[in-house]
């Protein structure tokens, strides 16, 4: 589940996800339905552009445009229909920047706590909405917003990446229905790595939009904090975007992976490598 928690409150215990969806706008404008902060703007595309020369996409001629923290993939793969050349180059990317990634046993001391990755759902950005709506605008289709409040998401439509359903989203009558994923989970980067960063670094990975998915609750409560080696999405045509996602960010972020998993990653990736 990549940590979830109340989603209702928007409180995180230790597991959420989330998914993408393509609009033709920018990625760091997507889906707002109020002005977004130059800043704010400026720190989106520069996380675009960091995911797509760490994956080696081709997505971020028109200022990251269909590249949209590897939305392009993502919703691809959501659909059913990656489409095999670009998903091949994709995945023979991934497997090269795997290579670079130190392989080795996961940390178990000290023990995790949520608390580490500070306070769920900040405003990192400084656009004035926190990190769980900034999600939900960039994801969900069809989206209404408090009236008093836009950073607000009421209700909206999901094209779940994760189960290649729509979901509706209804905030009042059952917000935990769709939640926000960490693709590599809080746990899972504490016992690679991130026990040692200081706590400013933790709090960025956790808002981090590049390693953020909205996806269907259950789904999400089902796959906890495990690694590719112990989940993967049911919906098979998104199995390699996910796993190249999860490359691409313990890559950026200097995690190592433990044998396992670098080897249920190859797996995934060698079936569409072409």
């Amino acid at each position: 589940m990549g940590d979830v928690g109340d989603e209702t409150l928007g409180v995180m215990t230790d597991h959420q996800p989330a998914p993408l969806t393509a609009l033709p706008v920018s990625c760091a404008e997507r889906n707002h339905s109020r002005p977004v902060p130059a800043p704010a703007i400026a720190r989106m595309r520069a996380l675009c552009v960091a995911l797509a020369v760490c994956l080696g996409l081709g997505f971020v001629a028109a200022g990251c445009g269909a590249a949209d923290n590897v939305g392009a993939q993502a919703n691809a793969g959501a659909g059913g229909g990656a489409g095999g050349r670009g998903q091949a180059t994709v995945a023979r990317t991934a497997i090269t920047t795997l290579q670079s990634i130190p392989v080795r046993a996961a940390t178990t001391s000290p023990q995790y706590r949520r608390d580490e990755f500070g306070t769920a759902w900040q405003d990192v950005d400084g656009n004035g909405c926190d990190t769980r709506n900034d999600i939900l605008h960039r994801d969900l289709t069809l989206v209404n917003v408090n009236k008093n409040d836009s950073c607000i998401v009421l209700t909206g439509e999901l094209k779940d990446p994760y189960t290649n359903r729509v979901l509706r989203f209804n905030r009042a009558r059952a917000a935990s229905a769709i939640q926000i994923d960490h693709v590599v989970a809080l746990s899972d980067a504490w016992r690679t790595g991130a026990a040692s960063w200081s706590p400013e670094k933790r709090v960025e990975f956790a808002n981090d939009p590049e390693n953020l998915l909205a996806v269907d609750g259950p789904t999400n409560q089902a796959k906890g904090d495990d690694d590719a080696s112990e989940w993967l999405p049911p919906n098979q045509s998104f199995q390699c975007p996910y796993v190249a996602r999860q490359i691409g960010v313990k890559a950026r972020y200097g995690l190592w992976v433990e044998t396992a998993e670098r080897d249920a990653m190859r797996r995934v990736l060698a079936k569409c490598a072409g």
